[in-house]
Order: C-alpha cells, then sequence, then structure tokens
C-alpha cells in the first residue's frame, strides 16, 4: 500500500487563488496514483495520496524565510 504526500504551498496557481483548486488537487491524485501503476504495479485502490499545502510563513530558503528570500531575489534583479 503506496502512500504518496505531495507539499504545495499554499499561495495558489492563478492570482488571486489562496490555494490549490480542488480540480488541480485532482489531477495530482490522479497522476501519482496511475504513475505508481504504471511504473511499479501497484492498483489505483491501493494507492493513497496526501496532498498537504505549506502556508508561506512555514517554509525557506536560503537561510530566510520564503517570502525574504524572494524579496531579495527581487532586489537583487531589478539592480542590475
Amino acid at each position: 500500500m503506496p502512500i504518496v504526500t505531495i507539499q504545495v504551498t499554499r499561495e495558489g496557481t492563478t492570482p488571486g487563488a489562496s490555494s490549490t483548486t480542488p480540480e488541480q488537487k485532482a489531477a495530482l491524485i490522479k497522476g501519482a496514483s496511475e504513475l505508481l501503476r504504471d511504473v511499479l504495479g501497484k492498483p489505483l485502490d491501493s494507492t493513497f495520496v496526501v496532498i498537504e499545502e505549506v502556508d508561506t510563513d512555514n517554509w525557506g530558503w536560503g537561510g530566510l524565510p520564503a517570502l525574504e528570500y524572494r524579496k531579495k531575489l527581487a532586489a537583487a534583479a531589478s539592480s542590475r
């Protein structure tokens, strides 16, 4: 019984969206399940997919919270 966890940031994928849409989540679940079926031969009904949405203040990279790091990147890009 495979369990797949997909983490996405809770930002939405279009302007004004605050999260991944139900349709996008359904497509992720379907795609991950089909991938495990095709690669490992796991039946769809034995594959569990968990989607976790992570708030931007709960992750980061480059030693900074995500939004601060993005500001740093934007400042560097505008100074070129």
